[in-house]
């Protein structure tokens, strides 16, 4: 069950590494910024798009989401080996990127909750 969606998984992650790397290059820093997060948010809307359209049948969903849920612990195992204080001390970058990551997630949820399905009424 769990070999089902490993492909896109894997382009996913292919594509995610190419734009995190280009995106080093833009910031200028010989690293990868962001390309797991790329594919991540390129894996829930591919996955999303297939189950709409009906071209991601049910064994690719369950292998999708059993690596879904594997990979909460991988990221965490992963940033657990980089070395966050060097990273502070070489400048305001980390810093500053964390908090425009989080400004513009933040400011992307009233639009999304615009554009969802459910429209509960809000209670005064």
């Amino acid at each position: 069950m769990a070999i089902y969606g490993v492909a896109l998984l894997a382009a996913c992650y292919l594509v995610g590494l190419v734009i995190g790397d280009m995106l080093g290059v833009v910031v200028g820093v010989k690293a990868n910024v962001g390309g797991v997060g790329f594919a991540m948010l390129f894996l829930i809307l591919l996955s999303n798009h297939g189950i709409d359209h009906g071209w991601l049948d049910k064994k690719a969903q369950s292998g999708i989401a059993f690596w879904s849920a594997m990979y909460i612990p991988i990221v965490v195992a992963m940033s657990s080996i980089q070395n966050v204080v060097a990273a502070l001390k070489g400048g305001p970058l980390a810093i500053g990127a964390g908090l425009v990551g989080v400004t513009v997630a933040f400011a992307f949820i009233p639009i999304i909750a615009k554009f969802s399905g459910d429209k509960k009424e809000e209670v005064a």
